[in-house]
């Protein structure tokens, strides 16, 4: 069994993030010295425990502070979300008044506009850490987004290291379908992530509207929707999943609850992935509520720990 210690190394100043190029950023005050032992390793099994930068969403959103948590808690793979990446990138905030149609075409314009180089930065700071970035996630994935958004997120993907984005899943086959198309012009993959609407058939669709169109797997999510497991489903589709949600709900659109408590299956999934030598993360998710004294980091520690303990074995 891995027993790594989780308590994490303080960050240093602006000067390590102007010799990688991040003089630009905000907030630069999260950056680190390394030696090669220092930096973090959360493959256990041949499985790498991720972490979606929404695990820590009550905590300050920025890629700076996403990658500090990740490595307090000792995780060498993460999904960002888009919004931390976006912070970290300048992209406009809502000023006071401002409509919703017209925020969100400030953000458009922004998104056609940034240079990726800041998320080549975003990426370098990353790798230096120690930490991949996997997956990117930014809200730009919608009907009413532009092409131009949708562009931008597999190009931010891209610049940031990642080998994938995901997504909600889309309510319309057409969507799917303009999502598909213009992920095979990138040459990149697109999961697909369900709620309780998940079925074992849910993705079909859309997987064969493109070989790029895949699932982003929530077995917490599943488990609800379905009352069933979700191991059927993975052995079906393994080559399709871009990462998998780890999380624990109850059968019966029951709720969110800390791991081991609910009805997910979450010690055969992580087995039968070390079993197969599936090569998709599998990601915390933390959604069940914070108990009082503890919080983000705290808590995806104790997750983190809970699939190393499973996959050590």
């Amino acid at each position: 069994m891995e027993t790594k210690h989780l308590s994490r190394r303080g960050f240093i100043g602006s000067s390590a993030l102007a010799a990688a190029g991040m003089l630009f950023l905000p907030k630069s005050n999260f950056a680190r010295s390394f030696s090669g032992a220092d930096k973090p390793n959360s493959i256990v099994g041949g499985v790498l425990i991720g972490v979606t930068t929404y695990s820590y969403s009550h905590m300050v959103i920025d890629a700076e502070h996403m990658l500090q948590y990740c490595l307090q808690d000792n995780i060498s793979g993460v999904e960002l979300r888009g919004d931390a990446a976006e912070a970290t990138a300048g992209a406009p905030k809502k000023a006071q008044g401002q409509s919703g149609p017209d925020y969100a075409k400030a953000m458009a314009d922004w998104r056609a506009s940034v240079s990726m180089d800041k998320f080549k930065a975003i990426g370098k700071m990353y790798k230096d850490a120690g930490v991949q970035i996997y997956a990117y996630k930014p809200v730009v994935f919608g009907p009413n987004n532009t092409d131009a958004e949708i562009d931008y997120a597999f190009n931010a993907a891209k610049a940031l290291g990642a080998n994938h984005c995901n997504c909600e899943m889309p309510t319309s086959d057409a969507q799917t379908q303009r999502i598909g198309d213009i992920a095979t012009k990138h040459t990149m993959r697109i999961g697909y992530h369900a709620h309780t609407q998940a079925t074992p058939t849910l993705w079909d669709t859309a997987m064969s509207q493109s070989k790029y169109n895949c699932v982003n797997l929530d077995i917490g999510h599943y488990v609800a929707g379905t009352s069933t497991s979700p191991i059927p489903f993975i052995e079906k589709n393994h080559e399709r999943i871009t990462s998998m949600h780890l999380k624990d709900r109850k059968f019966h659109d029951g709720p969110n609850t800390e791991w081991g408590q609910g009805d997910t299956p979450i010690k055969e999934v992580l087995e039968l992935m070390k079993k197969n030598h599936y090569k998709f993360p599998a990601t915390i998710e933390l959604e069940y509520k914070i108990p009082a004294g503890s919080d983000d980091v705290k808590e995806v520690a104790k997750c983190r720990e809970f699939a190393a303990a499973i996959l050590g074995a």
